[in-house]
């Protein structure tokens, strides 16, 4: 999978521990508008996924932790990738250790029919909500998102450039069809 960036703030010694959690994230269009977690408690937009068990592989953690997050059912057949985040910070929950996130993005489908949600405690109390919305509004919101926890703001603008390479990426899509319609003059 190609590396889309890395976020490494160097905040921690070399010395430090390492606590590695890598995540599956989706990418879900519906039509023009895309599927995203919301948060009614902090206000922002985070991609449905999570955590990777250590017995799963990086596809069936997507499909579990979708379903979970959003109650949206992930057609297997139809997972293709986008690309992968490397953050690395000093963790905020543990002396002496660096948190380690592989954030592997993927593109995918689901199914017309939603099931209920199975939320974590801090995503019950972080108000998690299934939105779609079009780019704009989940990248202006993101934009503008701060927090206490410098930890939620670095995931935060972390989905934020996400959000932007999608848009960066249709938007090149839509103009290399143009440019390709006999009817364009130039």
């Amino acid at each position: 999978m190609k590396t889309l960036f890395e976020i490494d703030l160097n905040d921690y010694k070399d010395t430090d521990a390492v606590f590695r959690r890598p995540s599956a994230r989706a990418i879900i269009f519906q039509g023009d508008k895309i599927a995203l977690v919301y948060s009614k408690k902090e206000k922002y937009f985070k991609f449905p996924g999570g955590g990777i068990h250590d017995d799963e592989d990086k596809k069936e953690a997507l499909i579990r932790e979708v379903r979970e997050e959003s109650g949206m059912v992930v057609i297997p057949d139809s997972i293709r990738e986008f690309g992968s985040v490397l953050r690395r910070q000093k963790s905020d929950k543990s002396e002496n250790t660096i948190f380690e996130q592989e954030n592997y993005y993927y593109y995918c489908d689901v199914q017309d029919e939603l099931v209920d949600q199975d939320l974590d405690d801090y995503e019950e109390d972080a108000g998690f909500v299934l939105r779609v919305v079009d780019l704009d509004t989940a990248i202006a919101a993101n934009d503008i998102y701060t927090s206490e926890s410098y930890f939620n703001e670095v995931m935060i603008k972390r989905e934020l450039r996400v959000l932007k390479l999608i848009k960066g990426e249709m938007f090149n899509q839509l103009s290399m069809k143009k440019s390709h319609c006999p009817w364009v003059f130039r």
